[in-house]
């Protein structure tokens, strides 16, 4: 008698290949996001993966500091390339203890490893999204003299990247806790305050970390002093802009 077996059930395969490159898996990123998700909330591969996600990201952040930076100067551009990385992953750093700690205190099962993924995960997106605007960014670097508008450009990129990333960990939080109910509510209002807090702190260490662009007729500088802050410069530079 031949034994047949429930293949109409919904199986996981846990035993799926991942891919051996970084552009690989930010491309299955892009093509299979809910597969991928699916990968973390199960815990599959997630060290390939944020290796991957950590490298690609890395390149791409490099590439769009590296443009927005010779705007100014050969330095600026070599420097640009490293600081805006940092600065991504030094606010993940900053922030990424709080949401561990506060979600499993109120009640989430899971590890440490799938919410550092998750959180990638949304890096490397916002990080292909900078790289799509980079032939945008380049064209009017070569193509205005305007210092204001370019930085009013950029700064208007930065935020519509970081709002796609964020609604990327967002959504995948919210996937992530179907299957946690205890306290999902809560873990959902401590996610809302988080994204806050992490915006708020990305903007603020990036004032810290200025300039990326570098201001014309200034020598290089490294770093600038901590006068008034990223808010009110942007509000003074939107004034000069249109006036």
């Amino acid at each position: 008698m031949e034994l047949k077996s429930a293949v109409n059930l919904p199986v996981y395969n846990i035993n799926r290949g991942e891919p051996m490159n970084s552009f690989a898996t930010v491309m299955t990123l892009l093509r299979e996001r809910q597969q991928f998700l699916e990968d973390i909330r199960h815990g599959v591969k997630l060290k390939p993966k944020l290796v991957n996600l950590f490298i690609s990201s890395s390149v791409f952040f490099g590439i769009y500091g590296l443009i927005i930076g010779s705007s100014s100067s050969f330095l600026q551009a070599i420097f640009s390339a490293i600081k805006l990385p940092a600065l991504y992953f030094l606010t993940l750093i900053i922030c990424f203890p709080t949401l561990y700690f506060l979600n499993v205190m109120f009640g989430s099962k899971h590890s440490f490893e799938q919410y550092l993924t998750l959180l990638m995960t949304a890096m490397a997106e916002i990080s292909v999204l900078l790289l799509g605007f980079a032939p945008v960014t380049f064209f009017f670097m070569l193509s205005t003299q305007d210092y204001q508008f370019f930085k009013l450009l950029n700064v208007g990129n930065f935020a519509l990247t970081g709002f796609l990333g964020t609604k990327l960990f967002y959504d995948g939080m919210q996937f992530m806790s179907e299957k946690d109910a205890d306290g999902q509510k809560l873990r959902l209002n401590i996610l809302r305050f988080w994204l806050i807090l992490y915006a708020f702190v990305g903007s603020q260490l990036g004032w810290t970390l200025r300039p990326f662009f570098g201001a014309p007729g200034e020598p290089f500088q490294l770093f600038r002093e901590q006068d008034s802050n990223f808010y009110m410069n942007v509000i003074e530079s939107l004034s000069q802009l249109f006036q």
